[in-house]
C-alpha cells in the first residue's frame, strides 16, 4: 500500500532547461517524504517541526517548496502553522484519516491506528440496513451494476488488486442502490478508506471463494426483493471481513512504539 520514500537531491538545472515541468513532481515527492516522516513519528505528534531552513536542508529544496508542502499538510489536518512560533504537528485524531493521500502516507502503520477496525465498525452500522433498503428500492439497472462488480470479483479471485477494485465497486453500488442520500454521501467519503480496508482483508487470505459466494447470495436477495435475506447476507459478509481483518492483524503486528 505504501510506495518507497524518495529523497530529493538538490541538483543544478541545466542551461535553458524548463524547470517548471519538473516542479510539480518535486513538490509531490517532498510532500510525501515529509508526511511519511511525520507518520513514522520522526517528528512526534504535538511537537514542532524543524525550521523552514532546516527542512530545506533535510529535503534539499527551496523554502517555497517547503511552504507549499506545509500548506498541503495543514489542509489535511496534519500540521498547524503558529505565527512567530513555527509549525506544530497535530495529534492523529485531528488528521483527515479518510483522505486517500493521508492513508497512503500512513502506509503499513495503518495497522497501528485501529483505523481498519473503525472502518469495519462503520460498515456494520450502515451496510446491513443499506442492503435491506436496496432490496426494496434498487432498480433493475442498479442490480445489474452490482452483479457486474461481482462478476469482476469472481474473474479476478487470484488478483488481489483487481479483486479489491471490484469489491469496492460492489459495495459502492450497493450503497447507491439504497437510495438513501446520507448513505450515498457516506460511501463517497469513506471510499478510499474502504479500499484500504478491503485490500488488507483480501490480501490476508489465500482464497476468496467464500466471499464471492456471499456476495452472490446478496445479489439473489436483491433480485427477489428479500429484505431480510439481504440484511443477513450483508452481516455474514461483515463477519467474514472481521475474520480476515483479524488474520491481517496477526500477519502485521503492531510496532513496538504503539
Amino acid at each position: 500500500m505504501r510506495r518507497p520514500r524518495e529523497r530529493i537531491a538538490s541538483l543544478p538545472a541545466a542551461a535553458g532547461a524548463d524547470i517548471s515541468v519538473k516542479r510539480p513532481r518535486v513538490q509531490k515527492n517532498v510532500t510525501r517524504s515529509l508526511a511519511s516522516d511525520i507518520c513514522a513519528d520522526l517528528f512526534p505528534p504535538n511537537g514542532m517541526l524543524p525550521t523552514e531552513n532546516d527542512l530545506c536542508i533535510r529535503y534539499g529544496v527551496s523554502r517555497t517548496v517547503i511552504r507549499e508542502s506545509l500548506k498541503i499538510l495543514e489542509s489535511k489536518g496534519m500540521v498547524r502553522g503558529r505565527s512567530r512560533i513555527g509549525t506544530q504537528i497535530r495529534p492523529r485524531e485531528a488528521w483527515n484519516l479518510l483522505d486517500r493521500q493521508v492513508l497512503e502516507w500512513i502506509g503499513p502503520r495503518i495497522f497501528d491506528l485501529d483505523l481498519l477496525q473503525s472502518i469495519l465498525d462503520a460498515r456494520r452500522a450502515t451496510e446491513p440496513f443499506a442492503a435491506e433498503l436496496a432490496a426494496e428500492r434498487a432498480t433493475v439497472q442498479e442490480i445489474a451494476e452490482i452483479e457486474s462488480a461481482w462478476q469482476r470479483m469472481q474473474d479476478a479471485e487470484g488478483d488481489v488488486e483487481a479483486f479489491t477494485a471490484a469489491d469496492v465497486a460492489f459495495h459502492t453500488n450497493l450503497m447507491k442502490a439504497s437510495h438513501n442520500q446520507v448513505f450515498m454521501q457516506l460511501s463517497s467519503i469513506i471510499q478510499a478508506a474502504l479500499e484500504f480496508a478491503l485490500h488488507a482483508s483480501n490480501e490476508a487470505v489465500d482464497a476468496r471463494g467464500e466471499a464471492v459466494d456471499i456476495h452472490r447470495a446478496l445479489i439473489e436477495a436483491l433480485r427477489v426483493r428479500d429484505k431480510a435475506a439481504a440484511r443477513d447476507c450483508s452481516m455474514r459478509m461483515l463477519d467474514l471481513a472481521a475474520r480476515d481483518l483479524a488474520t491481517a492483524l496477526r500477519k502485521y503486528p503492531r510496532t513496538p512504539s504503539s
